[in-house]
């Protein structure tokens, strides 16, 4: 039986129309096999038949290419309606990207040094054992140049464990009186957990002039904390350490209440002998000096307790 053009009409997916076609036009469909009985039919009824089956042919093939657009038209309509945009709807938000916390922080403190006389320096990662360590009066024997605290490129060369070694290549260009800042990457072989790094960021300051004194240093550091920290009640205080390159030697704590201090670098007096290291005559200058880690100030001011959320491990 063939199927009348109204019933094709009726298909609603492109899959039964496609299953139709091929039982009435395929290889093995209704009409070709129509069209291989003609063989056995006489010529005059074989033309007759033959008209039939070609305008029969014609009509399905039309009646089904036809009802294909109308089932192609229909799901394209479902498929722009799925993705029509109500313009009424409120917009979608964008979030804008914000400077990483220790930009923010290492342009904070050029900025806030260069309001008050420093200039900022920098130098190479990968230092020398002199600008790294003998130019600063630490002796061959100090723990810090065993390969367990630094790392060694080889007998020549090491990446820096401070920013002091700025410093050195500073003072060989530029004499007295001196007020710079050396900020950069900085690196020791440590662990790496919540409060160690083997890589971190270093600001240290360096001050030479005559009279200069340790009040001087406080009164800086003081300066610095309270306006880092955004806290004018803020206390610090000295606690005596010792540094190849200082003396006197001090570690440098702050507190917000009084009660609970927080370790927040090293500073001192410049070692007569950097002085000498660097040409400077120590019966006529004197200098200080301060250390203090960029993360370690971040970490308080924001209370985070993991290094690790800063470096992005």
């Amino acid at each position: 039986m063939i199927i009348s053009e109204c019933e094709i009409e009726n298909i609603t997916t492109l899959e039964e129309l496609e299953s139709l076609r091929q039982h009435l036009l395929g290889k093995d469909g209704l009409i070709t096999k129509e069209m291989k009985g003609l063989s056995t039919l006489s010529i005059d009824k074989k033309k007759q038949k033959g008209q039939e089956i070609n305008v029969l042919k014609d009509r399905l093939v039309s009646a089904i290419k036809r009802q294909k657009g109308v089932i192609e038209d229909q799901l394209l309509q479902k498929e722009l309606e799925a993705q029509r945009i109500d313009v009424t709807l409120p917009g979608r938000k964008r979030h804008q990207g914000r400077q990483h916390p220790l930009t923010w922080g290492m342009e904070w403190v050029k900025n806030y040094f260069s309001l008050k006389g420093f200039d900022t320096q920098t130098g190479p990662d990968i230092e020398t054992p002199f600008y790294n360590f003998d130019a600063l009066n630490i002796p061959s024997h100090h723990p810090a140049r065993q390969s367990h605290d630094t790392f060694y490129v080889n007998n020549d060369l090491l990446l820096r464990t401070h920013t002091s070694s700025v410093q050195i290549r500073a003072m060989e260009m530029q004499k007295p009186p001196v007020r710079l800042i050396s900020m950069g990457r900085v690196y020791r072989s440590d662990a790496l957990d919540m409060t160690h790094s083997p890589m971190f960021h270093q600001i240290e300051g360096l001050v030479i002039e005559p009279g200069i004194h340790m009040g001087h240093l406080k009164g800086l550091l003081l300066s610095l904390f309270k306006d880092f920290f955004d806290n004018p009640q803020l206390s610090i205080r000295f606690r005596p350490s010792f540094f190849p390159f200082t003396e006197p030697s001090a570690e440098i704590d702050i507190s917000f209440d009084e009660k609970n201090w927080l370790e927040m670098g090293g500073c001192g007096m410049v070692h007569p002998n950097v002085l000498e290291n660097m040409n400077i005559d120590p019966t006529s200058h004197q200098g200080f000096a301060f250390g203090l880690g960029m993360e370690r100030l971040l970490m308080v001011k924001h209370k985070m307790t993991d290094i690790r959320r800063l470096i992005g491990c």
